[in-house]
């Protein structure tokens, strides 16, 4: 039966999911400030994940933690204030990076993963946004061959468990494959499976695009209030009131605000990230998506050019931006391949929204009948979006869904 459904978020969760709701054919409208996938979907790496079957651990070992605390890494950065505000998550986030506890999340995580590629495949093609696409994986790319070593006895252990599938380069290979990277790098392991996106904010406005040309609304206007009403509920949003029988939260970062007016705490923190375009110097040219493994960022040859994005950062979402981080990537880069000038008039900064399990929150909202959840999804709600809306969907419409979704319901906690 076709219902009223109001879709708050139009990042690549939000917008997946009103796209997969109004395949269903119910009467869904997309509510966002801005226009769809300009927040924290715009600004990743652009790639549509399949190898990341292991979500990213709180490190444990001292080795790490006392290459952390001096606060001049490039993967990871943090601000005294935004761990103090974090205090509780991050512990809960710290305890679930124990290797038992984190053996359980593992099999949680990748069911998702694993079927994200294919949930994209579908709206690229609906929406016909191929042209944005590439289908050629991505470069892990290693400087010392202890890592080399021990990043591919992992990739072993992923082909044998998960079916990710790679190819391991050496530093001859990766010579060939990169010929204008820095020399004698110990080597690459080439991950097959994941596609890159151009565009990744592009990306999003496709699916958004398409979304609208079924009939679907789109609002573009920031979120005043939002309560129950009767049945149903209500949300004022630029001044218009919206009723729905059901209303899906998808605010990223922003959406553990909203819950707390409902009085329901989900625990959430944020790892801020930057990015900065690039030209390339001598006629020099960057064939790949690449990731400097042991220093934590990534270079992407994307449509407005090298972007560099950043590791985390641990701050309050509200705090202002510090460049330091992005800076220290840059340097490192630029020893790894011949970066040219800034091409951006100041670095983009968002917010990924974290839980202290790694798993994103998808399912009702405990004790609040007509409202669903699908945030948290951390570094990977580029990739999960659409596998997200298509399991909310059927969650939504009372069907068996093709993943137990026990352990992403907000209940958890």
């Amino acid at each position: 039966m076709a219902r009223d459904i109001l879709v708050l978020g139009a990042g690549m969760v939000g917008v997946s999911t009103a796209w997969h709701l109004l395949q269903r054919g119910h009467r869904v409208t997309l509510v966002d400030r801005n226009a769809p996938g300009r927040e924290t979907s715009f600004g990743n790496a652009g790639i549509i994940q399949r190898e990341a079957v292991r979500p990213y651990r709180f490190p444990r070992d001292l080795t790490t933690l006392t290459r952390v605390l001096p606060n001049r890494r490039v993967d990871i950065r943090y601000r005294p204030s935004g761990m103090a505000q974090a205090a509780l998550p991050l512990f809960q986030y710290w305890r679930n990076s124990a290797p038992a506890r984190y053996a359980r999340i593992v099999p949680e995580y990748a069911a998702l993963i694993t079927r994200a590629r294919d949930a994209h495949a579908a709206m690229i093609d609906a929406a016909g946004a191929d042209d944005l696409i590439r289908q050629e994986g991505y470069l892990e790319v290693f400087r010392t061959a202890d890592a080399f070593d021990a990043g591919c006895r992992q990739a072993e252990q992923d082909a044998d468990e998960y079916g990710v599938t790679h190819d391991i380069l050496d530093s001859d290979t990766l010579a060939q494959r990169e010929p204008d990277l820095a020399p004698r790098l110990a080597g690459a392991i080439h991950w097959t499976q994941p596609w890159t996106a151009t565009d990744p904010g592009a990306l999003v406005a496709a699916y958004a695009d398409h979304f609208q040309q079924q009939g679907g609304r789109f609002v573009q206007a920031p979120l005043e209030t939002l309560s129950r009403h009767g049945n149903g509920w209500q949300a004022v949003a630029g001044g218009d009131t919206f009723f729905a029988e059901q209303v899906v939260l998808a605010l990223g970062p922003w959406s553990t605000q909203w819950l707390d007016q409902q009085r329901l705490h989900v625990p959430l923190f944020v790892k801020r990230g930057y990015h900065m375009h690039y030209g390339a110097r001598d006629n020099a040219r960057l064939r790949h998506w690449l990731m400097d493994s042991e220093t934590g960022y990534l270079l992407a040859p994307m449509r407005a050019g090298i972007r560099l994005t950043t590791g985390a950062e641990l701050a309050r979402h509200d705090a202002r931006p510090h460049y330091r981080q992005l800076a220290a990537a840059e340097a490192v880069a630029r020893t790894l391949f011949p970066l040219g000038d800034r091409l951006d008039p100041q670095p983009w900064m968002g917010a990924r929204p974290c839980t202290p399990d790694m798993k994103p929150v998808i399912g009702p909202a405990p004790g609040l009948p007509g409202l669903w959840l699908a945030f948290g999804h951390g570094h990977q709600g580029f990739t999960m979006g659409p596998i997200t809306g298509q399991l909310l969907g059927q969650m939504m419409d009372g069907e068996p869904t093709e993943v137990d979704m026990a352990p992403y319901r907000a209940d958890r906690f």
